[in-house]
Formats: structure tokens, C-alpha cells, sequence
């Protein structure tokens, strides 16, 4: 990807700009290419990742402490995703019987069935994401995110 032609400039533009530019297009690319796989799910990806946190929880609830930790995305809006969902009836929600102040999130079985179909959808959009991209050159790129 070409930069400067991206941004439709002429000027040469210096290696630090270049590179941060080049993570704010690529990071649009990845995100772009996701929401289009999760479109006919109507799901974003910020609930298909509530989604998989609670699938990886293996049965046992989370609370929105808990789930707004592990987003690869931080926002506060963590109930507002959750209670879409719990519109779509992919997750359960409940007050913790131990400490009232604390509700508990939990994915339904129907959460699970969609989230396997939408499995498949992602590892189609790694695929077009990534191939240009050798086995060679993914670990240096990770080796290299490492360091951040």
C-alpha cells in the first residue's frame, strides 16, 4: 500500500508520520473487512467479542468488570453491548445471589450456535486479510507488535 497515493499526496512524508499512517489504514482495512463477514449477523464486533469472552468462560458468568478487561476494544458502553444482546437472546443476565450489586453475563445456547456460525466468517476475513502475507512474514509482524 502506497501511502502517499492513498492519502492523495505528493510530498514525501517522513518515516514516523508514514508508519503511523500506514497502522491507521491497515487497522481500517481489518476492521472494515470484519464488519462486513459480521454484517449478516447484525452483530458489530465489539458484541462478537463480548460474545467470545463469554464463550471462554466455559459456563461460568462474568460481570461487565470482567468482560470490559478482556475487550480487545476498552469502552465504557459495556452495558449497552450487553443488553443488545440480550436482545437477540445470546446472552442471560442475572443478579449474583452472593453480592446484589454485581449482575452475572452468561451466553445462551443460541449465542453459542450463532457464534460458531460467525467463527467461520471470521476465519474468512483473516484469510483475505492476511493473504498477502507469508507464514515467514506473520511471525515477524508479530515479533514486531511484540515490541508495543
Amino acid at each position: 500500500m502506497d501511502v502517499e497515493k492513498v492519502i492523495k499526496t505528493e510530498k514525501e512524508i517522513p518515516l514516523k508520520s508514514r508508519t503511523i499512517i500506514h497502522f491507521m489504514l491497515v487497522n481500517t482495512k481489518i476492521k472494515e473487512t470484519i464488519s462486513t463477514q459480521l454484517k449478516p449477523y447484525g452483530i458489530s464486533l465489539q458484541q462478537f467479542n463480548v460474545l467470545r469472552i463469554l464463550r471462554g468462560q466455559n459456563g461460568k458468568p462474568a460481570n461487565l468488570s470482567t468482560l470490559n478487561g478482556r475487550m480487545v476494544t476498552k469502552m465504557s458502553n459495556t452495558t449497552r453491548l450487553v443488553d443488545k444482546l440480550l436482545l437477540k437472546g445470546y446472552v442471560n443476565r442475572q443478579t449474583c445471589p452472593s453480592n446484589r450489586r454485581k449482575i452475572e453475563i452468561t451466553i445462551t445456547e443460541q449465542g453459542n450456535r450463532q457464534l460458531e456460525k460467525m467463527d467461520k466468517a471470521m476465519k474468512d476475513a483473516e484469510v483475505k486479510i492476511l493473504e498477502n502475507l507469508s507464514h515467514k512474514e506473520l511471525e515477524q509482524l508479530n515479533i514486531l507488535f511484540d515490541k508495543f
